[in-house]
């Protein structure tokens, strides 16, 4: 009797810790997830002035950037781009209310970006 207390106890404990770490959300890997969290905590203060006219400016200057064939953004300006454009999304949806959900959409589409996509059609 004093064998089996100890066994099932181990077996308990284990049961359940393996239910547990089985029951654990899997999230996929985002390589660039740090760099994203930098430059968004970097320029979130700054894009948060954005005025429209600002924002239109950033907006096309990317796209002009990212279609010209001769230009190869880097890693960081890409994510600077997409990250700026992410923020204001975000400011829209706080500063519109009915718009919210689909600001947050739109915010998340853009920091859902990835370069190795970017860099795909300059191959």
């Amino acid at each position: 009797m004093k064998k089996i207390i100890p066994i099932v106890t181990l077996v308990l404990f284990l049961s359940c810790s393996i239910s547990n770490a089985l029951a654990q959300d899997k999230k996929s890997v985002d390589i660039d997830g740090t760099l994203k969290e930098s430059i968004y905590h970097k320029y979130k203060k700054e894009v948060w002035a954005f005025d429209k006219k600002d924002f239109d400016n950033l907006f096309f200057e990317f796209f002009q950037k990212q279609n010209d064939t001769n230009i190869k953004l880097t890693k960081e300006e890409f994510y600077t781009y997409t990250i700026k454009i992410a923020i204001y999304s975000e400011k829209y949806g706080i500063l519109y209310k009915n718009k919210k959900a689909e600001a947050q959409q739109t915010k998340k589409e853009w920091f859902d970006k990835k370069y190795s996509d970017y860099l795909e059609p300059k191959k």
